[in-house]
């Protein structure tokens, strides 16, 4: 299956891939949340081009881009906007300001470093598209995206997220050291990076416009979603989504070793996530139907942050993507 669109898509990734270096399932994880219009949360220690990544993308695409630094002491009304007064002539009116979440793909730079207060005002705006204020609903753009970016919650100064705004987030995308042969790459990239910034104005201009390819087009993306829409999807295949997310809330019927390890299952959120994140990664690789390996590549991703472990579970020094694999050998394809 080969369209304009998934083209540019290909030619989007491979953009975005030339300023991350070693992350090539981050960079296709980023690819597949834009697509299947999800929102996701991307966690890494610092210094793992969490944000980088982020904004590669945002920079080859005709969109809007919008960043809020979470701190503790951001305000809800610092991320959505807020009702401001203005006076002309002698009469005055309340005019809605909008906040930095208007936009098309907004990111939200270390969410786990603000209060639950913050995480609530972005709840409404990443599951309905929309922000309340002062009685007033305010649509988002129909191209919208939130992208979060977190430290792991053992790191000083940060705050757990609420289970419900963690289930809002499509994937959970984790970023690890680079082998060191990409590590020598990311010098290197850095460094003709910092020399291209020193080079002078005029000639750097001269040659960012001969270089610079147009960006994505927004329109480009509707097309691949409504591709992505016809990827048909068998019987078969739903009932293995739904058994896989329904063994997370049965454990016991699967493994003694699954009924210890975990407390409380996943929510169907998780189910739709796995059909939409596993169609979109069939039609990324060119087919027009989903097959075990689209559901199987997806499923940590889709899991990590929906499945809350027992003390057992910890105990035994078990992560959520060590209890995936688990699931994924007790659970067949019928």
């Amino acid at each position: 299956m080969t369209t304009e669109a998934h083209a540019l898509i290909g030619e989007l990734k491979s953009r975005i891939g030339q300023s991350i270096i070693g992350q090539e399932s981050v960079v296709e994880r980023l690819i597949i949340g834009l697509l299947a219009n999800g929102n996701l949360l991307v966690e890494g220690l610092p210094g793992l081009a969490k944000t980088r990544a982020i904004k590669a993308m945002a920079k080859n695409l005709d969109a809007k881009f919008s960043r809020i630094q979470f701190t503790p002491d951001l305000l809800p009304s610092d991320v959505t906007g807020t009702e401001v007064y203005h006076q002309v002539d002698g009469s005055g009116s309340f005019r809605f300001e909008p906040g930095p979440i208007f936009a098309n793909l907004v990111l939200a730079d270390e969410i786990n470093r603000a209060p639950a207060k913050v995480q609530a005002a972005l709840l409404e705006a990443m599951e309905e598209r929309q922000v309340t204020v002062a009685g007033q609903t305010h649509k988002m753009e129909p191209l919208f995206m939130v992208m979060a970016t977190q430290n792991p919650v053992e790191q000083e100064g940060t705050y757990p997220l609420p289970e419900a705004q963690m289930d809002r987030f499509l994937m959970h995308v984790l970023i690890s050291y680079p082998p060191i042969e990409d590590e020598v790459e990311v010098i290197r990239l850095v460094r003709n990076e910092e020399a291209a910034a020193h080079t002078p104005k005029n000639e750097t201009d001269t040659a960012t416009k001969s270089q610079r390819p147009d960006p994505i087009s927004q329109e480009t993306i509707f097309n691949a979603r409504r591709e992505i829409a016809a990827i048909h999807v068998s019987e078969a295949m739903e009932r293995y989504m739904a058994d896989l997310v329904y063994a997370t809330r049965t454990p016991e019927a699967y493994s003694p070793n699954l009924a210890r390890w975990i407390d409380i299952g996943a929510s169907p959120r998780a189910s739709i996530a796995l059909d939409k994140c596993g169609r979109t990664h069939a039609w990324l690789r060119g087919r027009d139907y989903v097959d075990p390996q689209d559901v199987q590549a997806i499923v940590p991703d889709v899991l990590r942050h929906r499945i809350t472990l027992s003390y057992e579970a910890q105990g035994d020094g078990l992560s959520a993507d060590g209890v995936t694999e688990e699931i994924l050998r007790q659970v067949s394809l019928t």
